[in-house]
């Protein structure tokens, strides 16, 4: 893209895709994608599943709720996320057929 300007709208572009992609660059994060893809889930079910404590998942599921990938739906005092993008299960699928670097 040697010489490109980039205009607002394709800036906007890119700017979207990298926060998508920093949003799902950590472990706990991909782990918290995949467990959504089959249904809501409470916080409270993410804490036992990762063994962390609910402020650390909390502060990941607010990630993936600012990069556009889930919502949230608070019920008294549990708070449900679910996939607010089912297609990003695709580039798992994407991922997985890479080949891993030789050693």
């Amino acid at each position: 893209m040697s010489g490109v300007i980039l205009n607002k709208e394709i800036l906007d572009k890119y700017t979207n895709r990298s926060a998508v992609i920093k949003a799902l660059a950590h472990p706990a994060r991909l782990f918290m994608i995949d467990y959504l893809s089959d249904g809501e889930k409470c916080v409270c079910k993410f804490t036992k599943e990762l063994g962390l404590d609910q402020s650390t998942v909390s502060k990941h599921l607010a990630v993936l709720k600012n990069a556009g990938l889930v919502n949230f739906e608070k019920r008294g005092l549990n708070v449900y996320y679910k996939l607010k993008c089912r297609c990003i299960m695709n580039i798992f699928e994407c991922i997985e057929t890479v080949n891993k670097p030789e050693e």
